[in-house]
């Protein structure tokens, strides 16, 4: 119990309770089935793509390394939010400690963050490689993956580090029932006594600093792609240019548009239903980590290929 000078007295908590779809239960009944199904999905199918890059010989190259982190990144995302909304669904298991609910607010922030980041660095490899062959194999070297690996986790970790410590150091003093399925920032940082105007100010500079500056350089990237692709005279030559990046294209333009339709949805939830940006947050953790390696192993020949020479060794 804590005393406030002006005599009311509040009780300090020890953990939430994530109020996921209580006012819509049958949302809960209907959403468990195809969650678990795109939750295994994902599993499945980003392991076997790792599988497959790590065994094949062939597939070490800078680009499939690069594929690699993103499909790590893409299943920490997705374990990080898809089981604990299934135990809510099916056990009822709401409960959530102030630690657990805090790591996962960070897990969330730095990997989305370093997936963006991720999208960025791939548009500029294939920029390189269509922009400048000749060059490429100089350019974008092991040694350059490895460098971009650590500054996409460094620059991701320092910029959205301050969000759950942020909201941390507020004081929760009475209401713990967070109205949504998972940790997000705001919705956590709203349950406390104090001011949060630099927690909404944080997340909304971080946010728009990180996803804004990337979005602006991979559009940079495809419209120096598409000006060089267009200037090119041999038979055939566009179509292999664009093939080289489509995979990576379409999986940007489904990140961007998820994106754009999340933040239109909080800018009119007052007019929707409050579980309809919660619905889109959890689907935005799953969707993406299942269509991912999909699309890359049915667009990208050398990868099917390497799937399919795995599959024999096995039989």
């Amino acid at each position: 119990m804590t005393a406030h000078q002006n005599g009311s007295i509040s009780t300090e908590i020890s953990d939430f309770l994530l109020n996921c779809f209580v006012r819509s239960p049958s949302w809960q009944l209907w959403l468990s089935l195809p969650l678990s199904l795109l939750f295994l999905l994902a599993m499945g199918a980003n392991s076997t793509l790792l599988i497959t890059i790590r065994l094949e010989a062939s597939l070490h190259e800078p680009m499939y390394y690069l594929l690699s982190l993103l499909s790590s990144l893409d299943m920490a995302l997705c374990l990080t939010v898809i089981p604990k909304v299934l135990a809510i669904f099916w056990f009822d298991l709401r409960s959530i400690s102030f630690f657990a609910c805090f790591l996962q607010m960070f897990i969330m922030n730095s990997f989305f963050a370093m997936e963006s980041c991720t999208f960025m660095v791939m548009a500029y490899d294939r920029y390189v490689a269509i922009c400048h062959p000749l060059r490429y194999p100089s350019i974008v070297t092991n040694q350059f993956i490895a460098k971009a690996a650590i500054f996409i986790l460094a620059r991701s970790v320092f910029l959205t580090l301050p969000i759950p410590i942020l909201s941390g150091r507020l004081h929760y003093c009475g209401r713990n029932i967070i109205e949504n399925c998972l940790c997000a920032n705001m919705s956590v940082s709203r349950l406390s006594c104090s001011d949060i105007t630099i927690n909404r100010l944080y997340q909304f500079t971080a946010g728009w600093t990180l996803l804004g500056s990337d979005l602006i350089l991979i559009f940079l990237s495809y419209t120096l792609i598409l000006r060089a692709v267009l200037r090119l005279k041999a038979q055939g030559a566009v179509a292999k240019a664009l093939s080289t990046c489509g995979s990576h294209a379409i999986l940007i333009l489904f990140f961007s548009t998820v994106l754009l339709v999340f933040v239109f949805t909080l800018m009119v939830e007052k007019k929707l239903s409050p579980d309809v940006p919660v619905l889109l947050n959890i689907l935005h953790h799953v969707i993406p980590p299942a269509r991912n390696p999909i699309v890359y192993g049915v667009r990208t020949e050398e990868i099917k290929q390497g799937i399919q020479r795995l599959l024999k060794k096995e039989w």
